[in-house]
């Protein structure tokens, strides 16, 4: 898998999904990947994010985190992202990056891409999974192949159970309610093993 490049994408208004994408990073660097951290651009207004000091603090402590461009992707060979949950759904933030991706797709250059993605809510039933699924559902479009966790180790049970793709709930004060670290870091080896398959299969 040395030969394999990961992008992973998020979105994080207090921290969660950038943890998640810092724990799949670490998976992945372990394993040999050469992996590349990038955010979707903010498009709320400071004054927004002002007005919730964890929303400021989160914003202010990332602020040297890279900018996810579409160019990232034609680079990478795999694709994880992460990204909360709005209203059973991906955020406006997210949506506006896939928005961008229409003439890269057009040309091309994002079929094949090993795709999975993840999500947070404030509750075990806030929507997590359509999230994952909405993100899904966007990157067929490219003709990206999904690599779903499915029910494969006792670390995907233990963080909820879902086949889709790692989800996590958080408490008001912004903290995981599950483990799911070792759930996100199988669904980063997992995605970059299948990128291995598909890359070293159609070098053959």
């Amino acid at each position: 898998m040395a030969n394999v490049k990961l992008a992973i994408i998020y979105y994080s208004s207090t921290g969660t999904n950038y943890q998640m994408a810092r724990w799949a990073e670490e998976a992945a660097t372990e394993v040999g990947v050469e992996v590349r951290v990038a955010k979707v651009s903010e498009n709320a207004s400071p004054q927004a994010i002002a007005e919730n000091p964890a929303w400021q603090a989160h914003m202010d402590a990332t602020q040297d985190v890279p900018v996810a461009e579409v160019d990232l992707l034609e680079w990478a060979d795999a694709i994880i992202f992460s990204f909360p949950t709005r209203y059973g759904h991906i955020p406006s933030q997210a949506q506006q990056f896939f928005d961008i991706t229409g003439g890269a797709w057009a040309q091309g250059k994002l079929a094949n891409k090993v795709v999975s993605a993840m999500s947070s809510a404030q509750n075990p039933h806030g929507g997590q999974e359509t999230t994952v699924l909405a993100i899904y559902t966007s990157v067929f479009h490219w003709g990206a192949i999904v690599a779903a966790p499915g029910y494969r180790e006792p670390a995907l049970f233990k963080a909820g159970g879902n086949p889709y793709g790692t989800s996590v709930s958080v408490d008001q004060q912004n903290q995981m309610v599950e483990d799911v670290e070792d759930a996100v870091k199988l669904q980063s080896r997992h995605t970059v093993e299948v990128a291995g398959w598909v890359k070293n299969g159609q070098s053959q």
